[in-house]
């Protein structure tokens, strides 16, 4: 069942942090959340970011999102806000330039009685010493790449024919 702002409750300082750290919300998000100190890794926003949904911070959204964190930031009504339920990070990976990474994550949120998922792979971006989020480089799972080797033109033949591949099999195709 989504929940209604009635129902909401911010993250409890003693409780597990969203994020699924496995910390406490006071020493996982929360130091990040009020600007107390910045993230230090790109993976350390991304918790924050879904701790931010999570407690609906809105703000903590604005600044630490690349396209807006230099404007202002002006509240606006969230008529049906999402519930959001757990994070796994699948991946941290550093990009090829030292101040760009990558985050492999899923989010769950309730929809109705079922469980969702959001899957992406999002981009970040260390400006003067901050992370930011910057765009979400895929939606959905990674693409499976086949593990077999492909046959080469002057390879045998995989049917058996002792042929080179390319003067058999390939020429029927």
């Amino acid at each position: 069942m989504t929940a209604t702002p009635a129902e909401f409750a911010p993250p409890r300082r003693d409780q597990p942090c969203p994020c699924g750290s496995g910390q406490t919300f006071t020493q996982g998000c929360e130091p990040i959340l009020t600007q107390q100190r910045p993230a230090a890794t790109a993976e350390q926003l991304m918790r924050s970011r879904f701790t931010a949904h999570v407690a609906r911070d809105y703000a903590h959204l604005h600044r630490t999102y690349l396209k807006t964190a230099h404007e202002p930031y002006t509240p606006e009504d969230d008529p049906a806000p999402t519930s959001w339920t757990r994070l796994v990070i699948h991946s941290h990976d550093l990009g090829n330039k030292p101040d760009t990474a990558f985050v492999d994550f899923t989010a769950y949120y309730q929809e109705g009685t079922a469980e969702q998922a959001l899957h992406e792979k999002a981009e970040f971006q260390r400006i003067e010493g901050t992370w930011l989020y910057t765009r979400p480089v895929r939606q959905g799972p990674a693409p499976i790449k086949s593990t077999e080797s492909k046959v080469g033109r002057n390879d045998p033949c995989p049917c058996g024919s002792g042929k080179e591949y390319k003067q058999c099999c390939l020429r029927k195709a």
